[in-house]
């Protein structure tokens, strides 16, 4: 046989070769290998418990732009002027005239404790707004005050959740207390002044719900006479057109642009989030082999299996509270400690926590609702051993989920990856204004704060 025979023979076997890959039941399409086929399927079985609906898609996140397919309180319509008024408030130190002492007054905003850096949680193991001062890089230097005594500082004897993937959450707190519907049908007796749920009986989202009784909470006010300083008047017209102009500059409007503001607030730039829409370099081999994990081996979706990967659920775990590691104005008796039990008031929801969502948990070190682990590494040896903490939570209240995952330690550091890169959205900056309208420092304004965050 001659050598251009030859050659005529090799390229037409290669062309059939190539002709019949298609049929073999075994290929895996292109741009996929294995392991992203095995994670796809994994995922599909954890959206289906979810949704009903096996399909990958339910969890990719929205466009923070795309306000129409946004989560959203039909008692508080998005509307883009809104989303932006309440950008801009909550950064802006120049709302916070409630404070107990004039030393803290225009000192702090919501984000003194929902530091975007810090995964828009507090930078520290505890957040302070009003008595605190400094900040550090992160938020991580925040301290008290020596003008404030311990019971006059706005803290929490819980850590304060992050509000990325908000719109999602059904009940806020870690107990849950706020919002007028799903788990909290039934506690209408409950809704109180006291625990500050009372505003649940205007049938509000959780979300607008908890804010309206966090701008009294968190001493934040405006009204006619700011706008018009701050140069916000223009954006409450446009964001309230319904609402008459006598009512038009106050709390309530406050909160409700919050709120808008916050439902658009997603980590929808993680690399899983990409390898979600088709970019399956976007995340390393160590990295979809934690994945699997997550959505495998390691339980972790049967309780984060939702949208933003929390859930409704409320689990016992057994983990210190606050007023177990070094705090400000925290104690034994204070009814956060015990959980959905502390707003149910029933036995069975005792020592219960609300499932968190885990997007970026990389940028603030402190987990759990006493901030008493410490790091990823801790958080996921935690769930491997499967045992409690805290002493004050009796064996039989720990939850049916909670139990050891004997994952070997290659699984755990994979893990860790998982949870640690791939669930990171690296520019949470995007969602933070380049100034506001009071002209102050933000998000702190006391003088330590501007030092750190070079505002002279």
């Amino acid at each position: 046989m001659s050598l251009m025979s030859k050659n005529t023979l090799f390229a037409t076997l290669v062309i059939v070769f190539i002709v019949a890959l298609p049929s073999c039941t075994n290929t895996v399409l292109p741009g996929t290998n294995e392991l992203d086929y095995e994670l796809k399927e994994a995922i599909k079985a954890s959206a289906d418990f979810a949704n009903g609906t096996p399909d990958i898609n339910f969890y990719i996140l929205p466009d923070e732009n795309d306000l129409e397919n946004i989560i959203q309180d039909p008692n508080n319509p998005l509307n883009p002027a809104k989303v932006e008024l309440g950008k801009f408030l909550f950064y802006d130190t120049g709302i916070a005239v409630d404070a107990i002492y004039e030393s803290g007054v225009g000192t702090y905003s919501c984000a003194s404790c929902h530091v975007p850096e810090a995964g828009f949680r507090p930078g520290t193991h505890q957040g302070i707004a009003d008595g605190g001062v400094g900040f550090g890089v992160n938020g991580e230097n925040r301290l008290k005050s020596q003008d404030y005594d311990e019971d006059e500082l706005d803290t929490q004897d819980a850590r304060a959740l992050s509000l990325l993937n908000v719109a999602f959450v059904k009940n806020t707190f870690w107990n849950g207390q706020f919002g007028a519907n799903d788990a909290n049908v039934g506690t209408e007796h409950l809704w109180s002044e006291e625990k500050g749920t009372h505003v649940n009986h205007e049938n509000l989202f959780a979300m607008e719900a908890q804010n309206i009784e966090g701008v009294d909470s968190h001493r934040f006010n405006i009204d006619k006479e700011m706008a018009d300083e701050f140069g916000y008047t223009a954006l409450f017209d446009e964001a309230f057109p319904e609402i008459d102009e006598s009512e038009r500059y106050n709390k309530r409007t406050l909160a409700l642009a919050l709120s808008a503001y916050l439902r658009t607030l997603y980590s929808n730039k993680a690399p899983f989030q990409e390898w979600l829409k088709g970019d399956y370099d976007a995340m390393s081999y160590d990295e979809k082999q934690g994945a699997l994990l997550f959505f495998g081996k390691a339980n972790c979706s049967t309780c984060h299996y939702n949208q933003n990967l929390g859930s409704n659920e409320f689990h016992a775990l057994g983990v210190k509270d606050m007023y177990q590691t070094p705090s400000h104005s925290s104690s034994a008796t204070d009814f956060r400690n015990f959980g959905r039990g502390g707003f149910t008031e029933r036995d069975e929801d005792m020592f219960r926590f609300k499932v968190p969502q885990v997007y970026n948990m990389k940028d603030s070190p402190f987990y759990f609702h006493g901030s008493s682990v410490r790091s990823l590494e801790n958080l996921v040896e935690y769930f491997n051993d499967g045992v409690k903490e805290n002493d004050n939570v009796p064996v039989e209240s720990l939850s049916s989920k909670f139990k050891p995952l004997n994952l070997t330690v290659i699984e755990k550091q994979n893990l860790v990856q998982f949870l640690e890169y791939s669930l990171r959205d690296p520019d949470l900056q995007r969602y933070a204004p380049t100034e506001v309208g009071s002209g102050q420092c933000f998000p702190n304004a006391d003088y330590q704060s501007q030092v750190d965050l070079g505002c002279f």
